[in-house]
């Protein structure tokens, strides 16, 4: 029996906990798991932290690559998510039909929460000053780091959250109001990198085959994302 460490952000975290008991019932080996958010996962990899495996954006496993810090074709796309927003349970939803209706919503919102995780700071900035609104609605965007931006919206300390929708789902006290309309939405490939350093490969190499076995797409299209 082999001992797997993944270290992975919160976005496949859902489909990630019903799989892996799964996986470890039939395989015999036992996962541990790192939750790590984004931006502080780069940092500790970068740093010299090693793991069997780790999960995230395609971009972000991509920079690592060019580090060395992945094995030779050691990077599998596993999931697709796209962005959604969400309201406070119960609260008048927002026209997000389109792209300038998202633009009056996000206009319109007292506060808006959005992560730094790959929903967040690239895709929502980028949004937001082609939207050439980004000015008018800095002093009320709350980025969020360490927890779901729809528990932000839950606790009332922002009308409008966006984030992966499969962040978005498993958090109580919002509404999943949609993903964004397809003028402007950006989907995120997430993906699966065994580590140059991994001390068990074929182990590994067995459980992102797990993830990415036509067994596991129903389990992972129900958490909100789509097979890759």
């Amino acid at each position: 029996m082999a001992e797997i460490k993944v270290m992975l952000s919160a976005a496949f975290k859902e489909a990630y906990l019903e799989l892996v008991p799964q996986f470890e019932r039939t395989a015999g080996h036992k996962v541990v798991s790192l939750w790590v958010p984004s931006v502080q996962m780069m940092n500790r990899l970068k740093g010299g932290e090693i793991v069997d495996l780790v999960i995230l954006s395609a971009a972000s496993l991509e920079e690592i690559i060019k580090l060395g810090l992945i094995a030779p074709g050691g990077r599998y796309d596993i999931a697709r998510s796209g962005i959604g927003i969400a309201v406070k349970s119960g609260a008048p939803r927002p026209d997000i039909s389109s792209g300038e209706a998202v633009k009056r919503a996000v206009l319109a919102a007292k506060g808006i929460a959005y992560s730094t995780g790959p929903s967040g700071i690239y895709p929502l900035i980028g949004l937001f000053q082609r939207m050439v609104i980004a000015d008018q609605i800095k002093s009320k965007v709350k980025q969020v780091q360490g927890e779901p931006a729809g528990g932000v919206v839950a606790r009332g300390d922002a009308e409008i959250a966006f984030q992966q929708v499969s962040e978005l789902l498993p958090v109580a006290g919002i509404d999943l109001v949609g993903p964004l309309p397809p003028d402007i939405q950006d989907v995120t490939t997430f993906a699966a990198g065994v580590h140059a350093r991994a001390k068990e490969p074929a182990a590994v190499k067995a459980l992102v085959d797990f993830f990415k076995a036509p067994g596991a797409f129903p389990v992972i299209r129900k958490k909100g994302m789509e097979p890759a």
